[in-house]
């Protein structure tokens, strides 16, 4: 009999790190990418330049903390609004701006939304977040739910954008294992940017269709001079 594929810490830690990759990357062309080496911690901690934390529970509970560097928070802050179509002399540059920090933590929020979404579809649990909390510290601040947690377990990773700003994800979980007993189907993904464009195309090509039956029927009146 195949042993069971399993679902571990670091495991569930790697999808949360995906979700970082592809929403920031998605959201803000920002070039991010993590290193393959992880960090067994003893404590997580909030860290400056701006710092976010997230609780979440249900299947398994945990601490997710973000903490970018100033120029990695500008950097994503600013891809992003011009992405959106913000002109670039309207743009804050100073990490204590509260349009950075509100755009960091929606894009937290983004993020675990994904993670949830993953860990929903991948390992059949359910999991509920609060509401990311972003924060501009100048010192260390320890932040710890370990009492909550029987067998914390703590990682540390370090992410790297396209200019080579840095910033760290810390994330604690009780050490929980997933066997995967049997096959299940996952629902494939419905990409709202995706449909959108999709309807965008057909009513262009619908009005260039009829813009041009519009020019071929003028084209005969005047042949005809009518």
């Amino acid at each position: 009999m195949a042993k069971p594929e399993m679902f571990s810490t670091d495991k569930i830690l790697l999808m949360l790190c995906d979700s970082v990759v592809d929403v920031l990357n998605t959201a803000s062309d920002s070039g991010i990418s993590f290193s393959p080496m992880v960090q067994k911690i003893n404590k997580t901690s909030l860290s400056p330049d701006l710092g976010c934390f997230v609780l979440f529970d249900g299947g398994f509970s945990g601490l997710v903390i973000t903490n970018f560097s100033a120029d990695a928070a500008v950097e994503i802050y600013q891809n992003y609004m011009l992405k959106m179509g913000m002109p670039a002399d309207e743009l804050s540059s100073r990490h204590t701006s509260d349009d950075v920090g509100d755009v960091m933590a929606e894009l937290m929020n983004q993020i675990l939304g994904s993670f949830i979404k993953n860990v929903s579809e991948q390992l059949q649990t359910s999991l509920l977040q609060n509401q990311p909390k972003m924060l501009t510290i100048n010192k260390q601040v320890v932040v710890s739910i370990g009492a909550s947690l029987d067998r914390p377990q703590m990682r540390k990773v370090s992410f790297f954008t396209k200019s080579h700003h840095i910033f760290y994800l810390e994330f604690a979980m009780d050490k929980t294992e997933f066997l995967k007993l049997a096959d299940f189907d996952i629902d494939e993904d419905l990409d709202p940017d995706s449909i959108i464009n999709d309807i965008a195309n057909s009513q262009k090509n619908e009005a260039q269709s009829a813009k041009s039956a519009s020019n071929d029927a003028d084209d005969i009146l005047n042949e005809l001079d009518i």
